[in-house]
């Protein structure tokens, strides 16, 4: 069975990690969120911060899906990790805050 949490019971800038693209990242990201793309992640396991004991470290894509087969593999791997339900859709729905680097209008694509 696959942890899971929702954007509504994280901290606004909580630590999560987001397995989206890059133009996805661009356009718009929690500002608590580390980039690791899906594709990324077995090369990039060492730049994972340590969970905390007490809750799962969050995974999040945009909807839900990829961040579930993350989540999945993550925790195969002895990791605890949880998916973040609705991804950054519904992150940016319950109103949580969106930022983009490059200063322009962040948005979720």
């Amino acid at each position: 069975m696959t942890d899971y949490t929702t954007p509504e019971q994280l901290a606004d800038d909580a630590v999560v990690i987001d397995v989206r693209e890059q133009n996805e990242w661009d356009a718009g990201h929690a500002p608590g969120a580390i980039h690791i793309p899906l594709g990324e992640l077995p090369a990039r396991l060492g730049e994972l911060p340590e969970a905390d004991e007490r809750d799962p470290l969050p995974i999040i894509c945009r909807s839900g899906n990829r961040s579930g087969r993350a989540v999945q593999w993550l925790n195969q791997q002895g990791f605890d990790t949880a998916n973040v339900e609705g991804g950054m859709k519904q992150w940016a729905y319950a109103g949580k805050p969106v930022v983009a680097d490059s200063g322009a209008d962040p948005q979720v694509i």
